[in-house]
């Protein structure tokens, strides 16, 4: 099964935009592969304008001048990416992730590219047009470098046929399609296309699908045709964002299973904005770093880090390493919260071999607070409770009582003895 478990990985949106090169993501892939393999991180995903040549920074560019193939396919720039000269395209990168133990992911935008129409170019192995192909009328709102396509007509899945071939022979393991997941219903068929086009390239990727917030009502459709979805639009380091995931949280943790992942974005930890500047850092405080970490792995989020991972601080890399937190987004099932406020949030995950279960405390209050549980043990049985951020053995009688400091967060493993 694709995407068995809640994909972990890193992702250059964060911290490069639009402007990463080959030589960051080889450095960033080496970090992954010394500090972060062994606890379960695997995917190194370039993400958008990879094809643009003068990409500097978050922003884009109307209408740049995008490197593209004579199949109206976009390649990776040279000056950019020196590896992918002579047709290469992300092979060499791609082979040199794989030979680490990684993987290696790619962004890409919904429909063909403007110019492929324009220029009537043919599509690979098939007797359409791009031009056929194309939907002018559907045109991204934020990056109008692509045409949507018209998926009623054959020429539509050929199109997305030839490029995940191409991704295919590049030996891609991750594809994350923008400007999709929340334009239902527009994109439902294109949806649908993109999936089959993928499944059928001959080579196993995750598919995800961005930006959100995904319409809940299509939940049976995302799962059905995506391996992970956005939930959220852009999650940047911001409290009031943090603190309304939680809603958004408790109505999609249901959805989460093996094959199908509601994603709430990457984790914007660490050295971030590099492009804009490089001592720039992540706003979250150490407590709401926390809290965000221990919400992903309750609902079992995918995990994509969004920092550049070279300058990890001690504290960044203890986030990211902590066994016993992540084991959760392997062990559990069913995540759901037992009650959210205001101020505070309890979330209780099964584990799926019956020992026990684990608890979340959240302050969602900007001043110290003392969060309790009443957990339901069976009769005559006692709990064992261990708090996996500090380590620290707890005692629970009738209710289990943790004082947390502003926007902070417990996690408890309990064992019925």
């Amino acid at each position: 099964m694709i995407a068995n478990m809640p994909p972990m990985g890193w992702n250059s949106w964060d911290c490069y935009g639009a402007a990463v090169t080959e030589e960051t993501v080889r450095k960033n892939a080496d970090y992954m592969a010394k500090h972060l393999k062994a606890y379960g991180w695997e995917y190194v995903v370039v993400d958008i304008q990879w094809s643009r040549p003068n990409a500097v920074d978050h922003s884009y560019e109307p209408f740049p001048e995008l490197a593209m193939d004579e199949s109206g396919r976009l390649i990776p720039a040279v000056n950019r990416f020196p590896s992918a000269a002579n047709g290469a395209g992300f092979r060499p990168l791609a082979d040199y992730v794989h030979s680490l133990g990684l993987k290696f992911g790619i962004h890409i935008m919904r429909g063909l590219p403007r110019a492929a129409a324009h220029r009537k170019l043919p599509i690979a192995d098939s007797p359409f047009f791009c031009h056929l192909a194309a939907d002018p009328s559907s045109v991204c709102m934020w990056n109008p470098d692509m045409y949507g396509l018209n998926c009623d007509l054959p020429s539509a899945r050929a199109y997305y046929d030839s490029i995940f071939r191409l991704y295919a022979s590049w030996g891609v393991d991750f594809v994350k399609c923008d400007d999709i997941a929340r334009e239902y219903p527009r994109c439902r068929r294109e949806i649908e296309v993109i999936s089959e086009a993928c499944r059928a390239c001959g080579r196993d990727m995750v598919l995800s699908l961005s930006p959100g917030p995904a319409p809940l009502e299509q939940a049976e459709h995302l799962k059905t045709y995506a391996n992970m979805w956005r939930i959220t639009d852009d999650f940047w380091d911001d409290w009031k964002l943090l603190k309304g995931m939680f809603e958004r949280a408790e109505k999609w943790c249901v959805h989460a299973a093996p094959g199908h992942w509601p994603d709430a974005d990457m984790l914007p930890l660490g050295a971030l904005r590099q492009c804009e500047s490089p001592d720039d850092w992540t706003r979250f405080t150490p407590a709401e770093q926390r809290t965000m970490m221990s919400l992903w792995c309750m609902m079992r989020s995918p995990l994509m880090i969004g920092g550049e991972m070279t300058k990890n601080d001690d504290f960044t890399l203890s986030l990211l390493t902590n066994r016993n937190i992540l084991e959760i987004l392997q062990s559990s099932w069913c995540a759901h919260p037992l009650r959210t406020t205001e101020e505070e949030s309890v979330w209780i995950a099964p584990r799926q071999d019956g020992d026990g279960f684990y608890l979340a405390l959240f302050n969602l209050s900007d001043r110290k607070r003392t969060v309790s549980a009443s957990p339901t043990l069976p009769e005559g049985k006692k709990a064992e409770i261990t708090e996996l951020w500090s380590s620290r053995r707890l005692r629970c009688s009738d209710s289990l009582r943790v004082a947390l400091a502003p926007h902070d967060a417990a996690v408890c493993r309990v064992r019925i003895i």
